[in-house]
């Protein structure tokens, strides 16, 4: 697939005139890789606190007969089809924030990212942000809850017999524990942000623009949303350059795996493994 990409966007990227259908090839990509990281960091801000909320209740606060059915109704959230978030987003959640955009443009239209003209349809920034984190919430929720659930039961029973209430005894010894887990958590809903494509192009209204503000229609677009929108009246002249930004975009979204790989400390040999060679050590 790497090479793929590499050979179809060559063209492009050593400036050959005849593939210079948008102009140069790095200007044109710059605006779009910016929407894609702009829109994925918001997502992510939105979705990790929620997220981890979530979890944490589910494994630590919910009464058996409730958490089982609220993790089912989140883990189902993973399989609904992105088009059916843009529908929902275009339809039901735009029009219903424009109040909300008006007023938060009234009162904090002094700070940047509220400022300039509300958009009259909610097709905004922070609009596409909200289905994106909506989108991703669920696999940062199930990884996040299955990672708390392995906290060692010891750990969790001597913080409380040492006084601590529970919400100490999470602080304390169950986010310490899953922090890794919540950061791989955190770069695998990344790696979805980064690469949706029809929730985004259905719900922002974007362009080749660089702009933090996030309630007007003068958006940034991202890489997926702009190569789904241009690919079907591009020609042959044309694709190389399209090509050339999804490069970025597999760059991009492979560098984000191996932060994550690096932040995590890469691969941990499972609890038996540890054990076993533990074990092993002892009897010799």
């Amino acid at each position: 697939m790497a090479l793929f990409l590499i050979v179809q966007a060559m063209p492009a990227f050593l400036g050959d005139p005849r593939y210079q259908h948008y102009g140069n090839t790095w200007t044109y990509v710059a605006p779009y890789l910016f929407g894609t990281v702009w829109a994925s960091f918001l997502a992510l801000l939105i979705a990790v606190p929620v997220a981890v909320g979530i979890a944490l209740y589910i494994s630590h606060y919910a009464p058996k007969r409730l958490s089982t059915p609220v993790a089912f109704v989140i883990d189902l959230l993973a399989a609904v089809p992105s088009v059916v978030f843009g529908l929902w987003g275009i339809n039901t959640l735009a029009p219903m924030l424009v109040p909300i955009y008006q007023w938060l443009n009234t009162h904090f239209g002094w700070i940047p990212l509220f400022a300039g003209t509300v958009s009259g349809t909610g097709r905004t920034m922070l609009t596409a942000a909200l289905v994106l984190a909506i989108m991703i919430l669920p696999i940062i929720t199930s990884l996040s809850r299955e990672v708390f659930l392995r906290t060692p039961g010891l750990q969790e029973e001597a913080s409380l017999a040492l006084g601590a209430t529970r919400w100490e005894m999470v602080r304390q010894v169950v986010l310490p524990f899953g922090r890794s887990g919540i950061v791989s958590a955190s770069m695998l809903g990344l790696g979805r942000a980064l690469g949706e494509t029809m929730a985004v192009a259905m719900v922002l209204s974007g362009g080749r623009t660089v702009s933090f503000q996030l309630l007007t229609s003068q958006n940034p677009n991202t890489i997926a949303a702009n190569i789904a929108l241009s690919f079907p009246e591009a020609d042959s002249y044309a694709v190389p350059q399209l090509i050339a930004t999804g490069l970025v975009l597999f760059v991009i979204t492979f560098l984000v795996n191996m932060a994550g790989r690096a932040i995590t400390g890469g691969p941990k040999p499972d609890r038996a493994a540890r054990e076993k060679k533990r074990v092993g050590k002892e009897s010799k």
